[in-house]
């Protein structure tokens, strides 16, 4: 079904790709890819992040198969090519991040465990990366370690952070969490290259903008204050103590030293914080460092690649891991 996967000729879809759809405990529809390759590293589970599609991901996983892995991904529920929560599919939504970490379980039962070569190597992106962090206490015996860049640990915002989420509590108390907080209906719209907080790298930029432009429909417009309050809560929950001791799979974050989306320094005391975690920060890099020009990701994929196999180098790689 590698016809449920959309191409540009910017960004082809990558040899021997095989696409489905999950059906999650509520009826919605989740699309996910498995991307298997001649691996001896076995599989990285992509997480990708808000508003993000597993098209944009497909220059990373040619990136993956030539470094002897196996990719498999999915997108989040109300995004990508998986079924929108709301009437307008504009907008970005969620009631709470436990929903995405519900289908991710679904997804290593139904896709990733019985189908992809172990052993398993989660890589995540900011909101990709939370919603791995809010998984790892049950990941322990499903993967070897995660690579998770940008997490979405604390949002940077014009507002203090203080009033920022009481604002959106306030709205969602209301009964009026599904209202834009910020970017309103730009789904489908070019944005030009100057200004953005992604990535310092036109032809990248300009091939996501070439997907936007093709397939809309895989793309949402600004966030609901029901999704921002759920991000925060979520952010909240990794970051109690007692959470954070759970967490027994070894981590990399990768952080971006000029992002303006998430708080870097939130990042290197959250990963100062965990008994089993490194953090490698990228000096220049911009929020989309998977996205980014070549001389900031190919120290992300580096990174990646050293500390995914550090520990495989010391078990067979065929091993199984726990289910």
């Amino acid at each position: 079904m590698a016809d449920l996967l959309r191409r540009t000729p910017e960004n082809p879809v990558p040899i021997g790709a095989r696409a489905g759809m999950m059906t999650a405990r509520d009826g919605r529809q989740i699309r996910y890819a498995h991307f298997p390759s001649a691996s001896d590293y076995g599989t990285v589970v992509i997480l990708p992040g808000r508003n993000e599609c597993i098209e944009k991901y497909f220059e990373t996983v040619r990136d993956l198969a030539k470094r002897g892995f196996s990719a498999v991904a999915l997108d989040w529920r109300g995004q990508g090519g998986s079924d929108r929560l709301l009437r307008d599919p504009r907008r970005g939504h969620v009631r709470s991040f436990n929903q995405y970490v519900t289908d991710l379980d679904q997804f290593f039962r139904e896709v990733v465990l019985p189908d992809c070569r172990p052993p398993f190597t989660v890589l995540g992106h900011s909101t990709g990366s939370l919603v791995a962090l809010l998984a790892a206490p049950h990941l322990a015996t499903r993967v070897r370690r995660m690579v998770l860049v940008a997490p979405l640990l604390e949002i940077q915002t014009s507002l203090p952070l203080g009033p920022a989420r009481a604002l959106t509590k306030l709205l969602c108390t209301l009964g009026l969490g599904r209202i834009y907080v910020a970017g309103r209906s730009k789904r489908g719209k070019e944005v030009p290259f100057q200004p953005n907080a992604l990535t310092s790298d036109e032809k990248r930029y300009n091939r996501n903008q070439a997907l936007v432009q093709a397939f809309p429909e895989l793309f949402v417009g600004g966030p609901t204050a029901a999704w921002v309050n759920a991000a925060w809560s979520a952010a909240a929950r990794v970051s109690d103590p007692d959470f954070r001791a759970s967490i027994r799979v070894p981590i990399l974050f990768l952080a971006a030293g000029m992002d303006r989306i998430v708080s870097t320094p939130a990042i290197e005391r959250y990963a100062r914080g965990l008994r089993s975690a490194k953090v490698l920060t990228i000096d220049g890099a911009q929020h989309e460092i998977l996205q980014e020009s070549d001389i900031f990701r190919e120290q992300a994929l580096a990174g990646f690649e050293a500390f995914a196999k550090g520990h495989q180098e010391k078990t067979r790689a065929s091993e199984p891991v726990g289910m």
